[in-house]
């Protein structure tokens, strides 16, 4: 019964938040960033994150005292974003980790160990350990942002991540709550139903939080837990937190700097070659490179959902993700040159 009061609450959510946008000129995103205007020059609403937040701090549970300030306050960098007052990289990285260094503070969660013992000697560093919770909040939340270009995309991987982080929960029974997870897939569900027609686009503010949500919600999971191998989360995770990372080093290489936005992510690549290749045109490009992504993505979250527990397979399973993108990233990158 709670999940079709979600369900029809954010319904209503995005048809009130898209209607006041419309009608005011109100976060509509009339100048895409360029890894965004790629894809499509329609103006769209961008109530997808506001649409989550309030959906969210209505419906989940948190543990975490001070959660949801939290969640509006790292909404609020990315609404700021998506209305142009704060378009510098810089000053949103630096609010970024402002917040997420207060949260991890006051709720002391943290990732305690990777299972390799060299690195969780370091992570015995109460310094370390700061550093390197916040250094993967960091590279989630801002992953999240660069993989949302086209429709889909951002929505339709964190919506198949949490069905198959719920199924995991209720096979293995593991000492976890499902209950967020089956209300997240609601709440994205129907975000990703307008996402998938090019009624709404989630934004920085939508990337920012359900990226920042999700990351909390598996660092508990992995830590209530022994079951679950960290490198579970880290296959769930891999596509947002690789384009993070491949990104910047791939900047660096060509010396450009790491804050300017692009159109070389691996999705942009993807799309320009099914425009090149197959025709393909409009709305319909767009939401099938996003649909194509995550077909792959889907079936590596399956793959790791049959090795929960299995360490050394779930490694293996990471560095195919990897393996994957790089030879995909070079031979379009070449072919489309």
């Amino acid at each position: 019964m709670l999940e079709i009061y979600v369900i029809f609450f954010t319904l209503l959510l995005i048809l009130i938040f898209n209607y006041l946008s419309k009608k005011n000129q109100f976060l509509i995103d009339k100048k895409f960033n360029l890894h965004k205007s790629f894809a499509t020059k329609n103006t769209v609403p961008i109530t997808g994150g506001v649409s989550i937040l309030v959906a969210s701090l209505f419906f989940l549970k948190f543990d975490a005292e001070y959660l949801k300030i939290f969640l509006i306050l790292i909404f609020f960098v990315g609404f700021l974003s998506d209305i142009n007052y704060l378009f510098s990289p810089i000053r949103r990285l630096i609010l970024q980790i402002l917040i997420v260094f207060t949260f991890i503070y006051f709720e002391q969660i943290f990732i305690n160990s990777i299972r390799i013992e060299i690195f969780d000697n370091l992570l015995a560093n109460i310094y370390f350990k700061y550093f390197f919770t916040i250094f993967c909040f960091l590279v989630l939340m801002n992953g999240s942002n660069f993989m949302d270009g086209v429709n889909t995309l951002l929505v339709g991987y964190f919506l198949i991540m949490s069905f198959v982080t719920f199924i995991s929960i209720e096979k293995f029974d593991l000492l976890y709550d499902a209950d967020n997870f089956r209300i997240l897939i609601c709440i994205l569900s129907i975000v990703f139903l307008f996402n998938f027609f090019g009624k709404l686009i989630s934004g920085d503010s939508g990337a920012y939080l359900i990226s920042f949500i999700l990351g909390y919600f598996l660092i508990e999971l992995v830590e209530s837990s022994n079951r679950v191998s960290p490198y579970f989360v880290a296959c769930l995770l891999w596509y947002p937190a690789y384009e993070c990372l491949f990104s910047i080093i791939r900047k660096i290489r060509v010396k450009k700097s790491i804050a300017d936005p692009d159109s070389r992510h691996l999705h942009q690549l993807i799309l320009l070659f099914f425009k090149r290749k197959l025709n393909l045109k409009g709305n319909f490009l767009n939401t099938f490179t996003g649909l194509t992504i995550n077909s792959f993505n889907l079936i590596i979250f399956f793959i790791a959902f049959e090795n929960v527990s299995q360490t050394k397979n779930l490694i293996l399973i990471n560095l195919v993700c990897l393996l994957a993108y790089n030879s995909i990233y070079y031979f379009l990158n070449k072919s489309l040159k």
